[in-house]
């Protein structure tokens, strides 16, 4: 199935959202809950299976949705489809602050493999599948398990990342990276995990362990921001979960807090 021909608008810049215009009968695909308004005209339905294959079966439909619970996602995807007369507009948002990434699979090779949390929406037509890493350093120490999402198809497709985006072109190089800093890399770009030389920089350095390597010829995005790091860092200095006050609001933060509650 060839995908549908979508147009678009980034808006926004350190918290993006996709503005996303169908014609009339077009169809855009994406994650559950990432819709943030819609005009008019725009009905949306949830369905089991990405809808790249039309003569897909139930129980096929079944078994892909499964294949997507094991990476956290929802077991359903969200069709948004324009049954008005003219052009209609509906929007996507990522659920933290970071930048969203158009991606033309046509001018890449018409796949794309990214982290499972990172996909947002891409036009109908779009296949949307697991590929489980069957490297073991990769699938044990990669951050993203043994499982990392594969897009194929001709038309747009969105990806959202932390931070600022990167977009790096290996011809032959190696790059190395944190694990959680890799966003997607096109084909021809092999991924795998490296333990960090040297025992001192091992548990000294504070780099981690191990660190993602990716050799080859093609593109590799990269985040500056991934969220678990984002995460780590808020509960780190979360007062309710044990964290202390870095200063913010000095005295008077702290009467707040016993006003409020906390």
């Amino acid at each position: 199935m060839r995908c549908h021909e979508i147009d678009y608008d980034i808006i926004g810049h350190s918290m993006q959202m996709v503005e996303i215009e169908l014609d009339p009968a077009e169809t855009v695909i994406a994650e559950a809950g990432a819709m943030n308004y819609m005009e008019d005209g725009i009905s949306y339905e949830a369905k089991m299976g990405d809808g790249s294959d039309v003569n897909q079966g139930f129980m096929s439909k079944l078994f892909s949705a499964g294949k997507r619970m094991i990476t956290g996602e929802s077991l359903f995807m969200t069709h948004f489809t324009n049954q008005g007369m003219g052009k209609k507009r509906v929007a996507f948002a990522a659920p933290f602050p970071g930048s969203i990434v158009p991606i033309n699979m046509a001018t890449i090779g018409e796949e794309i493999t990214c982290q499972k949390d990172s996909f947002l929406c891409a036009a109908l037509g779009t296949k949307i599948d697991i590929a489980f890493n069957r490297k073991l350093g990769s699938g044990f120490f990669g951050g993203e398990g043994f499982i990392l999402e594969h897009l194929q198809g001709d038309g747009m497709a969105f990806l959202h990342a932390g931070g600022t985006v990167i977009e790096k072109e290996l011809n032959g190089e190696t790059l190395r990276l944190d694990t959680g800093c890799l966003v997607a890399f096109t084909a021809g770009i092999d991924y795998d995990i490296e333990r960090v030389k040297g025992l001192r920089s091992m548990f000294f350095g504070g780099e981690g362990l191990f660190m993602a390597t990716l050799r080859g010829h093609g593109k590799v995005w990269v985040q500056s921001l991934p969220f678990s790091r984002l995460a780590d860092r808020i509960l780190e200095h979360a007062p309710k979960a044990g964290g202390s006050r870095q200063g913010e609001g000095s005295v008077l933060g702290g009467i707040g807090d016993m006003i409020g509650g906390d």
